[in-house]
């Protein structure tokens, strides 16, 4: 099998402005060696990071549809692309590409939180709540994704499964847990699950 040494030498000249810091000059060879060798997931999948590492979402969105052409079953490429899709504001298409990677890796718990964020954002409660507890369940210490668990719950009008996740995140970080009872406003009912902070 022939090499394909212009290809080569362009990806390492990119591997090179990136491991100085040049990504702009990084992506343009890691373009060039793309265009190359249309085949090749590692210069894709450095194109779709750059991208979306400097806040160019459509440019990364772009990119990560190429490396999923290229490697359809990867579930964490299913979730980088559902990141990049959630943080340009497309939080269906984001859900879809989450559900994508939780299809090829069910324990994927980055995939359950971002889930739960998109449907946080849709205003859909329900589905936030139920993607936010298997989130937990995968990372037990993950107290942001139980405060947010416990605010879709809250916007569910789940009361009963508010006070759970209060008890549960008590035992481990009661500073977000009192602010949990805070923004849910249930001092009154929640408030004593509570100990008093010294700060």
């Amino acid at each position: 099998m022939s090499v394909n040494f212009e290809y080569r030498r362009h990806y390492a000249r990119a591997w090179l402005w990136r491991l100085c810091g040049r990504d702009e000059k990084a992506f343009a060879q890691y373009l060039v060696a793309h265009r190359l060798q249309p085949d090749d997931l590692p210069s894709a999948r450095h194109l779709a990071f750059i991208a979306a590492e400097s806040k160019r979402y459509a440019a990364a969105d772009k990119w990560f549809v190429e490396c999923l052409r290229l490697a359809p079953d990867d579930a964490e490429l299913h979730y980088n692309h559902g990141f990049v899709l959630e943080q340009a504001g497309s939080s269906r298409a984001a859900i879809a590409a989450f559900s994508a990677a939780l299809r090829r890796k069910p324990a994927l718990d980055r995939a359950w939180y971002g889930s739960g964020l998109a449907h946080a954002r849709l205003g859909e409660h329900a589905a936030a709540a139920e993607a936010f507890a298997h989130a937990v369940e995968l990372q037990p210490m993950h107290a942001e994704a139980y405060y947010l668990w416990g605010m879709a719950c809250h916007h569910a009008a789940c009361p009963q499964q508010v006070a759970e996740v209060v008890e549960r995140l008590v035992n481990f970080d009661a500073k977000l847990a009192a602010r949990l009872v805070r923004d849910v406003g249930r001092e009154d009912d929640l408030g004593p699950l509570v100990p008093e902070m010294p700060f």
